[in-house]
């Protein structure tokens, strides 16, 4: 697991300082405690890191639980009855997990998931335009389109341009988010092509260095930065102060209907997310590895019955720290794994340290995630693809930049559900006329290998629109199902065809047959139909 540290370390890194402020706003986000957060960020890395079979994902608090998080707390009475729900949902998870349940992540189509990169792509660039120019009070992790602050994306975007505008934005937080963007095109695009220190010690890192030194010296001046500009880690003063940041469940209300219901929501939308965020991460894999979905199911269940035990927020596999982790070249679960461990020891040692961390600069760091992300030829390259890709792939896009992540997945899978009705609607049967007038001409009607009831709209409309007087030729050689509903619009048909004067030959692997008398009958004797 360790033969790939030269990658997985610099990779660590840039995980840790992403997921660091994330951990942090959607436990804000959440209304929950902030160690909370960085409870579920540590459980996320270390425990599910080593129990996953996922080599390149990244877990953690989500940001699609932050409403249901923020609601439960106040229907359940309070954090600590809450968080019986989320040791019952790692258990509901678990028992998913058994049931081999995971192969529902197999069934959401390529474009879907495509969608969902970008648009969270485009959202993560979206939500960070304030943080850059140090404006926004909205806790970090906060990527839905209605935000807790009562603003959307679009009016914090029309703030900060007003902001900016007029000059009343924060120049200090601006000028080290510039000098930070500087650092990491010039050391992704220049210096890691010149030697291996370069890629050793990530870009990320060094701006983030930069940030601290920044922060430090302008520390008085009119470039300062204030407490509302930079992470802020809960600094405990003892061990004993340490350990009381964490809760525990109380189990005195786990038969509750409230709570029960509360856990089985809290398992069903995690798995989802883990699942979807499962198979858009094997598709950022450059070595194109497929991860174990129901071993995943099992090691996010223990992850978040753990997390609940100590005082922790659910967890999901999460697109961003993961797509962060490929692209700064993360090649094993290590990665995951030295992360939490990194957001365990930071908390445990220097969380003064962490709080001079500028959030313009993180915002700088997510840009660059979030381009690679949404980079304008994955647009290109869907909509060469033709409208069947396009059309689920762009509603999937808007989907979750204008309502959420699971919200524009939903809307996407809608639309390719429908795409594939339609498609299946038109790909039932091939019509092929042969002679000069139709009339005199034969028609031959190939049947695809599955025919199902969604096609009987497609081909009862052609054999009502055969001409009188026509010869059909009805091959069925390459279908393997034949839809009970087909055979019966074949048997109507029959009695059609006699009155119209239609004569019909029926080629299958038994045989050619003259003009069927029965549909029902013939196609009970062919064994590979019935």
């Amino acid at each position: 697991m360790f033969k790939n540290l030269k990658s997985d370390l610099p990779a660590s890194i840039v995980v840790f300082f992403v997921a660091l402020p994330l951990c942090l706003g959607i436990a804000l986000a959440s209304g929950a405690p902030l160690f909370s957060g960085l409870i579920a960020g540590i459980i996320g890395g270390i425990i599910v890191g080593l129990l996953s079979g996922s080599q390149i994902g990244v877990s953690g608090p989500a940001a699609g639980l932050a409403a249901i998080v923020l609601t439960a707390i106040t229907a359940l009475g309070g954090w600590e009855n809450f968080l019986v729900a989320v040791v019952l949902g790692g258990a509901i998870q678990l028992l998913f997990g058994v049931l081999r349940l995971g192969i529902i992540g197999y069934y959401f189509p390529s474009s879907v998931i495509k969608g969902m990169l970008t648009g969270i792509g485009i959202i993560i660039i979206l939500k960070q335009i304030p943080y850059f120019f140090g404006i926004d009070k909205n806790p970090e992790g906060d990527f839905a389109f209605l935000q807790v602050d009562g603003e959307n994306t679009f009016t914090e975007l029309l703030k900060t341009l007003n902001a900016l505008l007029s000059g009343n934005f924060d120049k200090g937080a601006t000028l080290i988010a510039l000098i930070a963007m500087g650092i990491l095109v010039l050391w992704s695009n220049v210096l890691s092509k010149k030697g291996k220190i370069f890629q050793l010690v990530q870009g990320p890192l060094v701006a983030v260095i930069a940030g601290i030194i920044f922060f430090l010296v302008t520390k008085g001046d009119s470039l300062g930065l204030g407490p509302e500009h930079l992470v802020s880690v809960p600094v405990p003063e003892s061990l004993n102060d340490l350990k009381s940041q964490l809760a525990f469940p109380n189990f005195e209300v786990i038969a509750r209907p409230d709570v029960l219901i509360t856990g089985f929501t809290i398992a069903l939308v995690a798995s989802l997310e883990t699942l979807l965020c499962v198979e858009a991460t094997d598709k950022l894999d450059p070595h194109k590895r497929v991860t174990p979905t129901n071993r995943e199911l099992l090691a996010q269940g223990t992850g978040n019955m753990i997390s609940g035990l100590i005082g922790g927020l659910p967890i999901t596999q999460v697109i961003v720290r993961s797509s962060a982790n490929v692209q700064s070249g993360g090649q094993t679960k290590a990665s995951a794994i030295i992360h939490g461990l990194f957001l365990l020891i930071s908390v445990i040692t220097i969380p003064q340290i962490l709080n001079y961390i500028p959030l313009s600069v993180l915002a700088a760091v997510l840009f660059i995630v979030g381009y690679k992300l949404a980079k304008p030829s994955t647009f290109r390259a869907m909509y060469n693809g033709g409208w069947t890709q396009y059309v689920p792939f762009i509603v999937t896009v808007l989907g979750i930049v204008f309502t959420d992540l699971l919200k524009g997945i939903g809307l996407g899978l809608a639309v390719g559900i429908f795409v594939v009705l339609y498609k299946s609607f038109r790909n039932s049967h091939f019509l092929h006329k042969e002679g000069e007038d139709v009339d005199d001409g034969k028609i031959k009607m190939t049947l695809a290998e599955e025919v199902t009831f969604f096609n009987k709209g497609a081909i009862l409309k052609e054999l009502d629109n055969l001409p009188e007087n026509s010869y059909l030729e009805l091959d069925v050689r390459k279908t393997r199902y034949l839809d009970n509903d087909i055979i019966e619009i074949l048997e109507d048909f029959a009695t059609k065809a006699k009155e119209r004067n239609i004569d019909i030959k029926l080629y299958s692997e038994r045989g050619i047959v003259e003009n069927p008398d029965s549909y029902i009958e013939f196609f009970k004797l062919n064994s590979k139909s019935a």
